[in-house]
């Protein structure tokens, strides 16, 4: 089996996965992005997701910025400003990235902004790219995305259902691997944004689709009611220090400590919703025996005697008739004396 195989079994397989969104919160230094990747693996992410550009590719040099941020290098800049102080890593530093990734056990993943980087990191083994929310309706950047038959990871903030079918119907010329992902596109995002009922509705439209949930809000538990609703891939913004500066994403991430939270909050759901079958568990057969209740006699009955409403009546324990055939019993006659308070066998009827 193939590395994006074996991938994509584990993330087709209805348990949890969760990225760790870094970024480029590694702020240009390979040490930091040591740190990123050990400690997510080490709170449990299955995956790490780091941000592949360059400035000049990806924005005009006066395009405005669309989040607030006190902590910009150039107070008054342009999302040029911003990016540009952060678009240091090339190829050889992203295959360093997925060489970490592979010796601490975490999966690497990337977000490509424009077509070199796209190129590069299938030359470096990436099994799964992510699509940002604002390259949904960039057609040429998902044909190329889509022509490596990858797995392709795709956010809808701020996104039309038509503008979302197209995405997809475009990336599926290239692969089948896909993965539609709730989003709102705010940073952060209120709690009565988020809209989690969307998750349903994008099951409706792509059921061919896994589905996830790319997650700004600031509370630990959106993944987890993401989970009851259908998403089963999960991803939000990480870094090891919320204090550090260059990048806005620090102090709206989770760290360690929170991204282990966020994965004990969606195993906990995981746990309480269990099975859809609806049967009796284990755990209740016990309780079902003794607190279930029997036909048994309230006087005692001679031989003969007329079984009635009179005389019998339904009580604990659960171990006798059940009281689902007293109306077949009324009405018919014992074939034996019966004492009083005790549970009937059929052969105490005629």
């Amino acid at each position: 089996m193939s590395p994006v195989d074996k991938l994509w079994a584990q993330i087709t397989s209805g348990e949890p996965f969760f990225i760790a969104e870094a970024g480029v919160n590694h702020l240009g230094s390979l040490g930091l992005g040591e740190r990123l990747i050990r400690e997510a693996a080490e709170a449990g992410a299955h995956a790490i997701k780091f941000q592949s550009y360059k400035a000049k590719n990806l924005c005009t040099k006066d395009a405005p910025r669309f989040w607030d941020w006190e902590g910009e290098i150039e107070k008054d800049g342009s999302q040029f400003d911003s990016y540009s102080h952060l678009d240091s890593f090339g190829e050889s530093d992203h295959a360093e990235l997925k060489r970490l990734c592979d010796y601490y056990g975490i999966e690497f993943m990337s977000t490509p902004f424009d077509d070199e980087a796209t190129d590069y990191l299938d030359r470096v083994g990436i099994c799964a790219y992510k699509i940002a929310s604002c390259d949904l309706t960039n057609h040429p950047l998902l044909r190329n995305v889509a022509s490596k038959g990858k797995i392709v990871m795709l956010s809808t903030g701020a996104g039309s259902i038509d503008e979302i079918r197209d995405a997809v119907r475009i990336l599926r010329e290239g692969t089948d691997r896909l993965v539609v992902m709730h989003c709102n596109l705010k940073y952060p995002t209120a709690d009565h944004e988020i809209n989690l009922r969307m998750i349903g509705h994008l099951r409706e439209e792509f059921p061919e689709c896994v589905i996830g949930l790319s997650d700004h809000t600031m509370n630990l538990w959106t993944p987890a009611f993401a989970y009851a609703l259908g998403a089963t891939v999960f991803e939000k913004h990480y870094t090891v220090d919320k204090t550090l500066d260059k990048s806005a994403d620090h102090w709206l991430s989770v760290d360690p400590s929170e991204v282990g939270q966020i994965i004990e909050n969606i195993n906990l759901a995981v746990t309480l919703l269990g099975s859809r079958e609806k049967k009796c568990t284990e755990s209740e057969k016990r309780a079902k025996l003794y607190a279930r209740r029997s036909i048994v006699s309230i006087s005692e009955i001679k031989k003969g005697e007329m079984l009635t409403d009179k005389n019998l009546s339904c009580k604990r324990p659960g171990t006798g008739l059940s009281p689902t055939m007293l109306h077949k019993i009324l009405g018919r006659f014992a074939t034996r004396d019966i004492s009083d308070d005790q549970i009937l066998t059929m052969d105490d009827i005629k």
